[in-house]
């Protein structure tokens, strides 16, 4: 089964220049840990709640700090045509929840949970990106 076929694929974004507090609001809103960071339909990044409280609150800087300053830029990502077990082995390395999806031209097309895997019958891709999302250590990086 392709991520394609279990993805969501209306997700919110945030820009760069945008503030943390509009990230964090947003995040509240949907309930949400993360946002894609994009510029036009590209995608340059993420923005995680956990970023806007280490790498922002713990440092000193205010809720007017734009996005780019506290985002991660080195992301992983799944390709349109990957295959769930190919994205599930990915969550597992990185010890991540859910990746952004993008295309060839690297646009963002949506977003893939372990619950989009787990809910489309690709169970075991679930299982394998479980067990790496629940290994302790590690740097975590989104």
């Amino acid at each position: 089964m392709k991520v394609s076929e279990v993805m969501t694929r209306d997700v919110q974004t945030i820009r760069p220049e945008q503030s943390a507090q509009q990230a964090a609001s947003f995040m509240l809103n949907t309930d949400a840990g993360s946002i894609p960071v994009t510029e036009g339909d590209r995608l340059i990044g993420m923005i995680t709640d956990r970023d806007i409280a280490v790498r922002g609150v713990a440092k000193g800087y205010g809720p007017d700090t734009p996005v780019r300053e506290l985002m991660t830029n080195d992301i992983v990502c799944a390709r349109i045509d990957d295959d769930c077990d190919e994205v599930a082995s990915k969550m597992s390395e990185a010890q991540v929840r859910r990746l952004p999806v993008i295309d060839e031209q690297e646009k963002m097309c949506g977003i893939v949970s372990l619950g989009d895997l787990a809910r489309e019958g690709a169970i075991d891709p679930a299982e394998q990106a479980l067990e790496g999302v629940a290994q302790p250590g590690g740097q975590h990086q989104q």
